[in-house]
């Protein structure tokens, strides 16, 4: 299994992961949409020797209380049914946490299960009073610190990337 940053070439793949690892096509339009408008961050793919994506994250922009800060949230994750519980999406979030801080983002946050991110470090946004659009989240909304001063003088609302407001 090869874990890299997205190609060109990946789309498709990457298309087709997304519309069979969840119940409706929202995520794989919602990928869709970022790449179309220049919102995708980064893209972490898993492929197999045959060059298939099987495990995919995606990173887009957000905006704390409207202002850029160099943040990204996660979404979505996904990693293909016949691998699934081999540490497929962990290699593929601490890929991307590893790239992000390379190009000197301060913080990543996910909407997910905590039971989950946890262990990597994320943490719930609502201890540093950060909260997003989505009502009943504030136990899946989470944050990952990836520069020391990320959370100096961040607290309020987190804006996700204008694609997701129409899923």
């Amino acid at each position: 299994m090869l874990i890299r940053s997205e190609i060109g070439i990946d789309a498709a793949s990457i298309d087709s992961l997304l519309r069979r690892s969840f119940p409706t096509s929202a995520e794989a339009e919602l990928v869709q949409q970022l790449r179309e408008d220049g919102l995708l961050t980064l893209g972490v793919v898993a492929t197999d020797d045959e060059g298939q994506v099987l495990g995919y994250a995606a990173f887009s922009p957000v905006t704390l209380n409207g202002e850029d800060r160099q943040w990204v949230a996660l979404a979505p994750l996904a990693v293909d049914e016949s691998v699934r519980k081999q540490g497929l999406g962990k290699q593929l979030i601490y890929e991307g946490l590893d790239t992000l801080n390379e190009f000197g983002y301060a913080a990543v946050v996910v909407l997910g299960d905590p039971a989950y991110f946890e262990p990597y470090g994320f943490e719930p946004a609502a201890h540093h009073q950060l909260h997003c659009r989505w009502e009943g989240s504030e136990a899946a909304f989470q944050v990952y610190k990836l520069a020391d001063d990320a959370f100096n003088g961040a607290e309020g609302r987190i804006e996700f990337s204008e694609p997701f407001n129409r899923f």
